[in-house]
């Protein structure tokens, strides 16, 4: 049995030392993921208590205590004050988190895949393929309030599924998934579907709009429903993610070694590919088009704990969901009474950073 295995990372050339599952330091691990939602529960309270209508703290703290455990730490509050953080707030910031959570991890779980920092959910044409399938129902004059408004988000899933199931296909000859095969494939069926929506675009002006605000990003109207429908899609995908973080450690060394380790390498990445596949989907499904978290999650959770995918991949997803969460604070609170796309936000910290990150890869 393989006690012990020697990796050069990627993307920092160093070299770790990754031991086997039965001694790895959970404890460890644990604390950091605790310790982070310690400080994501801290930022979603300030988040709660700061918008158009400022509420107070301990209004803040005292309705999300009585509301999560049913002890009212304070006599009374208004009621006014209470409707807008359970109907509208807090909905919209536990759907940022969950989607942060998301587009992070997946991230993590494209780059130890595909061997390459610069990797992001959208590399194999999930999000063009989710913005080709809202562009049909904004423009094609499909009724939005289908399903109980829930349309938007069935077409837009559809679409990134499909758009990922084409790219997999054609990256899969002789039964065997060539990672830079498929790279290709996802920017030639990305490239397709963003072609059609423009071309759907260029034809529809009057209902433009909606669409531009959609493939912008944002969480305005978010409601519990789309919380607890988005949930049981990306929670499960998730939680196999985390489990396969020791086999993307193993991932990092070519395909025969890593045979040779114990994994069954096709498969192992199918079920990567597909996982993060599916929590994107979902995530953009009901966000829209966000860029940038699935690199600025795993990268700052590299700079600060390092490569290894046992920690990367839990650690991001909680990075994740608290940069989102910032993000959509920013998108509401700068320019009041207006709301900015969440998309511009996050663009505007994950460009730059994404130079950085082709700056320092180049040197190393």
């Amino acid at each position: 049995m393989i006690k012990n295995f020697m990796v050069y990372d990627t993307y920092t050339n160093q070299k770790l030392t990754f031991v086997s599952k039965n001694r790895m330091n959970y404890i460890r691990i644990a604390r950091r993921i605790i310790l982070g939602l310690i400080i994501i529960l801290g930022i979603c309270i300030v988040a709660s208590s700061v918008g158009a209508v400022n509420i107070p703290l301990t209004d803040t703290i005292a309705i999300t205590i009585n509301k999560i455990i049913g002890i009212r730490i304070k006599s009374n509050w208004p009621e006014v004050s209470e409707s807008i953080l359970v109907n509208l707030r807090f909905p919209r910031i536990i759907l940022a988190g969950v989607v942060g959570a998301a587009l992070s991890i997946s991230g993590a779980a494209y780059q130890g895949l595909f061997r390459n920092p610069l990797a992001d959910p959208y590399l194999i044409g999930s999000a063009s393929g989710a913005g080709l399938g809202a562009a049909i129902v904004f423009l094609t004059g499909l009724p939005l309030l289908a399903l109980g408004g829930g349309l938007l988000p069935i077409a837009a899933f559809i679409g990134s599924i499909t758009a990922v199931t084409l790219a997999y296909i054609i990256g899969r000859r002789q039964g065997k998934l060539g990672i830079t095969t498929l790279i290709l494939a996802g920017v030639a069926v990305s490239s397709l579907a963003g072609a059609i929506t423009s071309l759907l675009m260029i034809k529809s002006d009057p209902n433009l709009r909606p669409l531009m605000s959609w493939l912008l990003g944002g969480f305005s109207g978010s409601r519990w429903n789309d919380v607890f429908v988005l949930l049981p899609y990306v929670f499960p995908p998730m939680i196999v993610l985390i489990f396969y973080s020791r086999a993307l450690n193993i991932l990092q060394l070519n395909d025969l070694h890593a045979q040779t380790l114990g994994i069954n390498v096709n498969r192992t990445k199918t079920i990567i590919l597909l996982c993060a596949s599916l929590v994107t989907a979902s995530a953009v499904a009901f966000s829209g088009v966000i860029g940038f978290v699935g690199l600025v999650g795993p990268h700052v959770v590299r700079l600060i704990w390092g490569s290894d995918y046992r920690h990367l991949v839990p650690m991001s997803a909680v990075l994740g969901a608290g940069f989102l969460i910032l993000a959509d604070l920013g998108a509401r609170v700068i320019a009041i009474p207006t709301e900015l796309p969440v998309g511009i936000i996050t663009a505007f910290f994950g460009a730059p950073f994404f130079i950085y990150i082709l700056k320092t890869n180049k040197k190393s």
